[in-house]
């Protein structure tokens, strides 16, 4: 037989899609390539040089910043992907009943409803609390840091969850494993890689977070992307452009890890 040509199914299609991604991604190229300008122009290139990085690493606002942003970003990822998954395990581990769709809808809601919205509502609710409480410190940024990364964390615990085979689990019910056995030595084994990546999306989520933080936050309390907006109204320096060139590193890191979990995930 002879071999058949294959034809494009929409002519065109790549030159405007490798268009698309050129306007996408070249002015993340030009930051970073401005990161290692040994000037402090961001417009014309003076020279290979690492002065701005030490540059940041050396300011303790930076630093500051940066290890607050890390610290949040761990805690709403533990707390989100501690509530995710039991949510992922009621809404694939049990018999339909009506309503299940819209428990499930809710806890997707803040990936449908505007971040804005969101955040004037925690506002709301956290100014508040301050009042009542007396207590400003960043828990509240956290706490609305895993709100917001909930349904991050939960979507990959819900595919696994509907696509994994349940035949170990029945049989383990079938030699008279209680619940809590069968969830702690059959099936959490099995989700383990869902948990950690659903983990590591919510850490990028938060870690980039901007709006919500910019609501929620108290006098003293910036974060990385907070402080580089503060930065960038006074000007833009090739120090906020390291600044971001290193965050950007860390969450390719990030989501290359989980990537790579959940192609092992979705392999087995």
């Amino acid at each position: 037989m002879a071999k058949m040509k294959s034809t494009s199914y929409l002519p065109g299609v790549a030159p405007v899609a490798a268009l698309v991604f050129f306007f996408l991604y070249a002015p993340i190229g030009v930051l970073v390539l401005y990161a290692f300008n040994a000037g402090t122009s961001v417009t014309g290139w003076e020279g290979f040089s690492l002065r701005w990085f030490a540059a940041a690493w050396n300011d303790p606002h930076v630093f500051d910043a940066a290890s607050r942003s890390l610290f949040i970003a761990a805690c709403a990822s533990v707390i989100a992907t501690a509530v995710a998954t039991p949510a992922a395990l009621a809404t694939t581990r049990v018999a339909e009943y009506r309503g299940k769709g819209l428990k499930t809808s809710i806890i997707n809601l803040p990936l449908l409803v505007p971040e804005i919205v969101t955040a004037v509502g925690l506002l709301i609710v956290f100014s508040r609390l301050k009042v009542w409480t007396g207590y400003t410190g960043i828990g509240y940024i956290v706490l609305a840091h895993a709100a917001f990364c909930v349904p991050f964390a939960y979507m990959p615990l819900r595919a696994r969850l509907s696509d994994m085979n349940r035949s170990l689990e029945n049989a383990a019910s079938d030699l008279y494993a209680s619940s809590w056995q069968t969830f702690r030595f059959v099936t959490l084994p099995m989700i383990w890689p869902a948990i950690i990546a659903g983990g590591m999306l919510s850490f990028v989520i938060s870690l980039d977070d901007v709006v919500i933080t910019e609501f929620i936050k108290s006098g003293g309390q910036e974060t990385i992307p907070t402080y580089m907006l503060g930065q960038i109204r006074r000007g833009v320096t090739p120090q906020i452009n390291a600044i971001a060139t290193a965050f950007l590193a860390i969450s390719i890191a990030i989501v290359t890890v989980f990537y790579f979990v959940n192609r092992t995930d979705n392999q087995e």
